[in-house]
């Protein structure tokens, strides 16, 4: 009895031991195809972006055949493989049994060894690959920092709002300076927006806008332009009920910090985001009306409202060209109920073509080997033929423009901008401001962060800042930075405090409590 109980509990074991072992391996291919897809189509991230947008992908106008290949190529292909390992093994296992396999047989320790090798190199390989290509190991070492971004975070406090004007923000998508070298590309790809944005004419630009540390994809962008603070959410909030599903069920993003759309809704502006893709990718829905904007147009009002199926890139959404033209519309529209009614509006736009991979439209003529490089000069000069519209119908005379890139250029680019890797300090967004009345002779202060763009920008819109400080950043309008500041620590312990997951502050944000100091 009890041998049978022994034979038992070893086949019960051999059992259990080559499911674990093939359980191991599905989870290393997991990891190793993940790990891949990432760099293929982002570049390396770290995991706030993971837990933050791939997540909440959209297969309709928030990723498209990205979605379907996740599914296939994390969800199926390495359970196929894992499943077509187990069945050959159970094949040539049955065929020893019966007899039927006739090939030399290797001493069984030599076959383990191997399996075990084989088994140990996927799954280490994927982990580290995985580990490697979303900064896990940059992860933990901001679990461990001292620092708290709501020991700097200023709540930003307007002293005066007399020369309050209309606003007009334009995210430019994947917008790098770079891609105006000529030299490193086939021709300036922002060539036709600077010929309307020229500083002769009055346009201001800050020389070196940084993208920062840790940021690099469209809400970081939008949110430290916006909110003054790096974008992070889970990990950093751990113990925040409010974050269990970021795909869209959220009832507020970051409600806690006081953001653009907040101030200029607290002083009589009207709110207006314009976008091609479908803003419930990333939640972007919820944080622009988490943040008073009253009225988000996104794929499905383009849709809607009659577009062409050609007009749309079935990964994203609506072309530059389309929403630059209902761009127009609405500005018109916007300009003259404040004429009508004295309250000014904020129209804040994104576009699309130049997010990867790039679509090319019939309004775009490629004439460089690099499609990319086209593509992005015919996305520029859509913007560029909406800034015209505004010159010609006046509005620049009462209304403050922003333009700049959301984030760095991605991975197209990777052979032109290799020798800018190592040092991405090198590497700047575009951008212009137009402030009514001035000449463009002032110079604002050089090589800022996205972070001292959202008081920038709330001085752009003509208002009076307390210390000219909000969330962590400084107006780059101000020549000096005030002591006590983020902007004025080392640059060592500034990137530890941008890389810090601040659980103290970003728990209080995400659960909509206040975050001021």
């Amino acid at each position: 009895m009890s041998g049978r109980i022994l034979q038992a509990i070893r086949r019960v074991g051999v059992v259990v031991g080559r499911g674990v072992v093939y359980v191991l391996v599905w989870a290393g291919l997991v990891l190793l195809i993940a790990a891949a897809g990432i760099r293929f189509f982002w570049g390396k991230i770290s995991v706030g972006q993971m837990l933050l947008n791939l997540v909440s992908v959209e297969i309709d106008g928030g990723g498209g055949p990205i979605v379907w290949i996740g599914i296939l190529g994390v969800g199926v292909v390495p359970l196929l493989i894992t499943a077509g390992i187990a069945l050959r093994q159970h094949i040539r296992r049955r065929a020893r049994r019966g007899g039927d396999d006739v090939r030399p047989r290797r001493p069984q320790w030599i076959m383990r060894a191997v399996s075990a090798a084989v088994v140990g190199a996927v799954v280490v390989g994927g982990a580290t690959a995985f580990a490697t290509t979303v900064g896990v190991g940059d992860y933990l070492r901001a679990a461990n920092s001292e620092y708290d971004l709501g020991d700097y975070y200023v709540e930003p406090t307007v002293t005066g709002d007399e020369n309050e004007r209309n606003l007009v923000l334009i995210y430019l998508e994947s917008g790098e300076a770079a891609l105006a070298d000529d030299e490193l590309f086939e021709k300036d790809a922002f060539a036709p927006l600077e010929e309307v944005t020229r500083a002769s004419d009055g346009w201001q630009s800050v020389d070196g806008l940084q993208q920062y540390r840790g940021g690099g994809w469209t809400m970081a962008g939008l949110v430290s332009t916006q909110c003054g603070v790096p974008l992070k959410g889970v990990g950093s909030a751990a113990g925040s009920g409010s974050l269990n599903d970021l795909g869209g069920d959220l009832g507020s993003y970051l409600g806690g910090a006081t953001c653009l759309g907040d101030v200029l809704d607290e002083h009589g502006y009207s709110n207006v985001f314009l976008g091609g893709a479908n803003a419930s990718f990333a939640a972007k829905d919820v944080f622009l009306s988490s943040h008073g904007y009253s009225e988000v147009k996104d794929l499905s009002d383009w849709r809607a409202a009659g577009e062409s199926e050609e007009n749309f890139r079935r990964d994203w959404g609506l072309s530059d060209g389309r929403l630059m033209a209902h761009a127009k519309e609405k500005i018109d529209q916007l300009h003259a109920e404040a004429e009508r009614s004295g309250r000014p509006f904020n129209l804040s736009v994104l576009t699309l073509d130049t997010h990867e991979p790039v679509h090319v439209y019939d309004y775009c003529t490629v004439d460089t080997q690099s499609e990319v490089t086209s593509v992005f000069a015919c996305s520029m000069a859509q913007v560029a033929g909406f800034v015209e519209h505004m010159k010609e119908k006046g509005y620049l005379d009462d209304t403050a423009v922003v333009i700049m890139g959301d984030h760095l250029a991605p991975e197209s680019f990777r052979e032109q901008l290799a020798d800018n890797d190592s040092d991405n300090d090198s590497r700047i967004i575009f951008n212009r401001i137009w402030i009514p009345g001035e000449d463009g002779n002032s110079r604002l202060r050089p090589r800022v962060d996205q972070l001292n763009m959202y008081p920038t920008i709330l001085e752009a819109a003509g208002l009076t800042l307390q210390d000219r400080e909000a969330g962590l950043g400084v107006s780059a309008f101000a020549p000096k930075v005030p002591e006590g500041s983020a902007q004025a620590m080392e640059p060592g312990p500034y990137a530890e405090l941008l890389d810090s997951l601040s659980p103290r502050f970003y728990t209080g944000a995400w659960v909509g409590e206040d975050v001021a100091r």
